[in-house]
């Protein structure tokens, strides 16, 4: 394998990471491909098919709120906050994604386990 996660297991973390990047401040979705992209070693690309997808389910639940901007140099950007629910949302996911992450880790019997 090349390093990269495939398809189908990033989909269901985009959540998880679009909230993690975004408890930082507020990005664009440009950026927040980027941050999730240099935090991972490169492991984890989320798409445009999977991310603005994720942004605007999040920001219809209301854990996101969002903005246009005027770019420095080019167009306009929608910039993505992440809200208390948004926190609150965070928190169940990154529970979750570690009770997930054990039970994978002892199914798949990963040494030094």
């Amino acid at each position: 394998m090349n390093g990269r996660i495939r398809g189908q297991l990033l989909k269901g973390t985009t959540t998880l990471l679009v909230l993690t990047v975004l408890r930082d401040g507020e990005l664009y979705g440009y950026e927040i491909a980027q941050r999730i992209r240099d935090r991972s070693g490169g492991a984890l690309v989320p798409s445009e098919g999977s991310l603005y997808p994720t942004l605007h389910a999040l920001e219809s639940a209301g854990a996101l709120v969002a903005s246009w901007r005027d770019g420095d140099r080019g167009p306009r950007r929608r910039y993505y906050k992440i809200t208390s629910g948004g926190l609150g949302m965070l928190a169940e996911h990154a529970q979750e994604w570690v009770a997930f992450s054990r039970g994978m880790a002892g199914a798949v019997g990963e040494p030094n386990q």
